[in-house]
């Protein structure tokens, strides 16, 4: 292309979208925040393992909030909303079945 200067790269960041910078911390946060979340729903709906999922809740809504907080970008801040509703409804339904009861 003539708009492209001599010797750019003109490869594409597949996982951001075409993003020129990245952002490994707030990516890696925003994972972090919605499989933590997802977990905490799970195990908060089995009564069985109430105990796990009221922990993986307490630990994921900080984490998830800590995450929105340094996010970046729109994609970042829905995996955290994400996260951030599934520990706290996880952790909902963990306390209904018995909380930290072991």
């Amino acid at each position: 292309m003539p708009q492209e200067v001599a010797g750019s790269s003109s490869k594409r960041d597949v996982a951001g979208a075409g993003r020129a910078e990245r952002h490994a911390v707030e990516d890696s946060l925003a994972g972090g925040a919605i499989t933590i979340g997802l977990i905490a729903l799970v195990l908060g709906w089995i009564p069985a393992t109430h105990f796990f999922g009221a922990l993986a809740g307490v630990v994921g809504l900080p984490l998830a909030l800590y995450s929105q907080m340094v996010s970046r970008t729109t994609g970042e801040r829905w995996l955290n909303v994400v996260g951030m509703v599934g520990s706290f409804v996880g952790f909902g339904f963990a306390l209904r079945h018995g909380g930290f009861n072991i």
